[in-house]
């Protein structure tokens, strides 16, 4: 049986070290969703593989499968963007990584969704254009959850059904996936309040154009709140804290310190 060659552009999610002179590349394509597959020889290559594996970089692939539940078999390997504004900047850098961590996390093998590309696609370029903000954080992990059929229900309440209202105290709750008005919540100790306005803004942000998401400034309350309730939620639906989300954290705390 001979292999088909494909092709298709796409984003370098993450390396893995395989044998001495080999790479494990799991790639997000536009064609082919998530693909995973080796590189022989690209710690060693001088020509095929040269600076291609970096993790965001967009590239053109060319790869083939023997049978579908094995290894893709990498043919050949491109840079179409590698982002160098990102790159020199630490901060972008770290957000980069937490969104291809993010969509590496919510993407099963093999199952295409051009969307979700898109959205990568559209949001590096955002980042590589423009300043790093919370709206772009949070508004990020509102399209990707509600693309990848994780979207929390925050139009209403999920008991009484009643549509948010200003005015009206919310708590969210992670394992039921939505929120609660107060009339219906009980909420104990460790249960998260949520604003009208926060749950407005996010609302607002799963749907807004991403080149208007550079006109949006969160409040520092406002951004907590956002913060807390997705990062949260993220949490739950993985059941595992996103490494890069708490490496950017902790190099903001380093830097936040210094000033």
């Amino acid at each position: 049986m001979t292999k088909e060659s494909l092709k298709s552009s796409a984003f370098i999610l993450r390396c893995l070290n395989y044998a001495e002179s080999d790479l494990i590349v799991t790639f997000y394509s536009r064609d082919f969703g998530k693909i995973k597959g080796m590189a022989k020889g690209a710690k060693k290559s001088k020509k095929r593989f040269v600076n291609v594996f970096e993790p965001f970089s967009l590239t053109k692939i060319i790869f083939s499968h023997q049978k579908s539940d094995s290894l893709a078999f990498i043919e050949s390997c491109e840079i179409i963007d590698h982002y160098s504004n990102i790159r020199g900047d630490l901060e972008k850098t770290l957000i980069a990584s937490y969104f291809v961590d993010l969509t590496d996390n919510f993407s099963p093998e093999g199952k295409a969704n051009t969307n979700v590309f898109e959205l990568l696609q559209n949001f590096l370029l955002l980042l590589s254009n423009e300043a790093a903000t919370e709206s772009t954080l949070r508004f990020f992990e509102m399209h990707l959850l509600k693309l990848t059929g994780f979207e929390p229900t925050l139009d209403h309440c999920i008991r009484c059904k009643i549509p948010i209202t200003n005015g009206t105290s919310y708590y969210f709750y992670p394992r039921e996936g939505g929120i609660k008005c107060a009339a219906c919540a009980r909420p104990e100790r460790y249960d998260l309040p949520i604003s009208a306005g926060t749950v407005r803004t996010l609302l607002l942000g799963k749907d807004m154009d991403v080149e208007k998401i550079k006109l949006i400034t969160l409040s520092d309350s406002l951004a907590m709140e956002c913060r807390s309730i997705l990062t949260g939620f993220i949490t739950h639906v993985l059941r595992r804290e996103v490494k890069s989300f708490h490496v950017l954290e902790q190099v903001r705390k380093m830097n936040f310190s210094k000033t």
